[in-house]
């Protein structure tokens, strides 16, 4: 059973209407994340690669588009503040990437960087994008990578958050525990305590409020995240060749405006592999945001939109 709402059909499907949207504008008062008196939000589906992908759209079509791209174990509702911040100035797609959310799992069980930015770029072709920034946070920052690597002429300008071609091993290592070790969940109040000791930087008000985007009921009763947790390809055959995996001296073919964004408290990404990667891209720039670790728009979203805001402004121009 889902816990949240979404589009039932092939019809898009107003969000505007649900409480869920009502519990998001209350998250953005308490927040203090301004947005416009009238929003455009809608819940949609799209055939992409012989898959379903589900996908939010934010604002008017005929504004520069913003393509979203989450992080693993996330969907596209984790850009939900930011994109209701910016759904007045830009046309917004939050897409669920396979495997998550409430888009098509793969039945190859091939979740590599190469399969999900094609299935990027095969998205926006369904939807006839031209000019597009492409923001992509951690998971969602490396299938961004990819996509520069392979179709540059994707994107006229690139936001990476807190992702490199450097991270650390003993922060990848801390999430891969926390997402194995907490699959499944007898009821929500359990999920909430288990997030709210793993991210402290965000209410346990607010993290209530979007349990419902981060699990499933199952026939059974239990709760369980919504995303593939079955068999994968190994890690060898993921990265059995240099082609999948964005390295450093890879960074100079990412000739596009590109802001890099660090939460200050990041354990992925150290203040040393952020410089370096900066450095090394033709038209980078560094942004670190303070208060935030990992899942920097999450857990400090008005400095996250600080941050961005200026870089975004420049693709009006």
């Amino acid at each position: 059973m889902y816990l949240n709402e979404f589009a039932p059909t092939s019809e898009p499907f107003d969000m505007t209407t649900t409480d869920e949207f009502a519990s998001l504008v209350a998250s953005a008062a308490d927040l203090g994340v301004s947005h416009g008196p009238e929003i455009r939000y809608t819940s949609r589906h799209v055939i992409a690669r012989h898959r379903r992908f589900h996908f939010l759209e934010w604002g008017e079509p005929a504004n520069h588009t913003i393509l979203l791209l989450h992080g693993g174990n996330q969907s596209a509702h984790s850009w939900d503040l930011v994109s209701l911040h910016l759904a007045d100035r830009f046309h917004v797609l939050g897409l669920d990437q396979r495997g998550h959310g409430d888009s098509e799992w793969a039945r190859d069980a091939d979740y590599s960087s190469t399969a999900m930015a094609a299935d990027a770029a095969a998205f926006l072709d369904a939807l006839d994008v031209g000019q597009v920034t492409i923001v992509g946070h951690s998971m969602g920052g490396m299938n961004t990578m990819r996509l520069m690597l392979d179709q540059p002429e994707r994107a006229d300008r690139v936001i990476l958050v807190d992702i490199g071609p450097e991270m650390s091993e003993t922060g990848a290592k801390t999430i891969r525990n926390f997402v194995t070790e907490h699959r499944e969940f007898d009821d929500l109040d359990h999920f909430v305590d288990v997030v709210q000791k793993y991210d402290p930087y965000r209410s346990r008000e607010h993290i209530e409020r979007t349990v419902k985007y981060n699990l499933l009921q199952r026939a059974d009763g239990k709760y369980v995240s919504k995303r593939d947790h079955g068999p994968r390809l190994s890690t060898t055959q993921e990265h059995r060749t240099r082609h999948d995996r964005f390295q450093l001296d890879d960074a100079p073919k990412m000739t596009m405006p590109t802001l890099l964004i660090r939460g200050a408290d990041s354990n992925i990404l150290t203040a040393q592999a952020a410089q370096r990667f900066a450095d090394a891209l033709p038209a980078g720039q560094l942004v670190t945001v303070p208060d935030a670790g990992h899942n920097v728009h999450g857990q400090n979203t008005p400095g996250f939109i600080q941050a961005v805001t200026p870089f975004l402004v420049q693709a009006l121009h």
